[in-house]
């Protein structure tokens, strides 16, 4: 039996419902971020610098992309012939086939796989979250505390604390108490999802809840090792975290990342972001271009300006068009003479000339308010917007559009035009 460690256990299976049409087709943790990256690109080359060259990946949600993003592992070093990167996706077997029902579901359900390398420790990771951690640091913590299970968990503002699961810590850093969104919360120390179990520990609760329906770490888990007495212990992390859940922290992020001192620096020599890049030619600008604060993708050409955007790779952009505020995902193509304001355009989206996006007063979306807010305009990938049309703020469009879908060539705010099967 070979013996590691500790491995990591990615969980990337989430459908990311709160990012709208951008994952109606795609995996959240495969969904494009800082022009050249997925978001599953962060933990996986957070996993190689630490030295953690075994991961599991875990996948249900639409995985086609993510599992061809991944491949067998090259770009984080993680192709090797013991342990590398392993997709690992529900199954069917003796007892019959079930989907991931919880996080700890489908850790249980991939016991075997961790068996496998019969680890001291097991790193429970979520494929959703942008942020560079050292996990060598963490285990060492989790060594010196004798802990059974650490939790790393981020100060946040007081007011904001009711929106996270929350340690309750001794001077030692034992976690004492823990409250999940509580209305009155007593610490601002919140709960990032990323855990280091001593594998006994993990096991023994995994068999003990296997029957719970949708056996979670927050609800089940945790709490059955806090009553068996197991020694739980809070790793405070004091750097850049963000997750990316909803289309405006998403959008943030982003735009976080051409700041003039970006809190979130991406290149950083010591500590590189890996990811699978395609074959592309370079940039091009051409003479009438301008561009300010951007990041822009290789293989993409500017023939417009662009201004405060995050451009990704192959993405043509055409003469007269002015574009601020906005991210716009590879090989998309915007006509001529367009204006776009606030906008998170999808990868291969095709928008004709003179289109002008993110105009009006903010009107509530009519169909999920609570997704598309904050004055942004999101388009669906594989899109076709015509020429010559407007679009209000807090809208959204999914599929191949005519001009007669917008009424006199306008779509209000608020409006949802979608023409694709979701």
């Amino acid at each position: 039996m070979v013996k590691k460690e500790m491995i990591a256990m990615l969980l990337a299976g989430g459908q990311g419902s709160r990012l709208g049409v951008l994952t109606s087709k795609v995996a959240k943790p495969a969904v494009s971020f800082g022009g050249k990256y997925r978001i599953i690109d962060f933990p996986l080359s957070n996993c190689i610098n630490s030295g953690v060259d075994t991961v599991g990946v875990l996948t249900q949600y639409q995985p086609l992309r993510l599992n061809s993003h991944i491949g067998i592992g090259i770009p984080w070093d993680l192709d090797r012939n013991i342990g590398g990167v392993s997709v690992l996706p529900p199954y069917e077997s003796v007892q019959g086939s079930e989907w991931y029902s919880g996080t700890a579901n489908a850790i249980y359900q991939n016991m075997e796989y961790i068996e496998n390398y019969n680890p001291d420790y097991v790193l429970i990771l979520s494929g959703d979250h942008i942020y560079k951690m050292d996990y060598e640091v963490m285990l060492d913590f989790h060594k010196a505390k004798g802990a059974d299970l650490t939790i790393a968990v981020m100060p946040v503002p007081i007011e904001e604390a009711s929106r996270f699961g929350i340690m309750i810590t001794d001077e030692d850093q034992r976690i004492v108490d823990f409250e999940e969104k509580p209305k009155k919360p007593r610490s601002n120390l919140a709960s990032m999802g990323i855990y280091i179990f001593n594998w006994k520990t993990l096991k023994e609760g995994l068999k003990a809840l296997k029957d719970q329906p949708g056996l979670d770490f927050g609800k089940h888990i945790i709490p059955y090792c806090r009553d068996k007495g197991a020694g739980l212990y809070a790793y405070e992390f004091n750097s850049y975290w963000k997750d990316v859940g909803t289309l405006h922290s998403y959008w943030q992020a982003n735009m976080e990342l051409i700041d003039i001192v970006p809190e979130f620096n991406l290149y950083e020599e010591y500590w590189k972001i890996y990811t699978k890049s395609d074959i592309q030619p370079p940039q091009y600008f051409s003479p009438e271009s301008e561009v300010s604060r951007c990041i822009i993708g290789v293989g993409s050409e500017i023939c417009g300006k662009v201004y405060n955007s995050v451009i990704g790779c192959g993405v043509r952009i055409g003469k007269g068009t002015v574009i601020r505020d906005s991210i716009i995902m590879n090989e998309s193509v915007i006509g001529e003479n367009c204006e776009i304001n606030k906008g998170i355009i999808a990868e291969r989206v095709t928008v004709g000339g003179g289109v002008v996006m993110g105009i009006g007063d903010e009107v509530p979306n009519d169909t999920a308010p609570q997704i598309y807010t904050d004055g942004l305009v999101t388009v669906g990938e594989k899109s076709i917007i015509p020429s010559g049309v407007s679009i209000g703020k807090n809208s959204v469009i999914y599929g191949e559009t005519t001009a007669d879908d917008y009424h006199e060539h306008h779509l209000p705010s608020g409006s949802s035009l979608i023409t694709a099967e979701e």
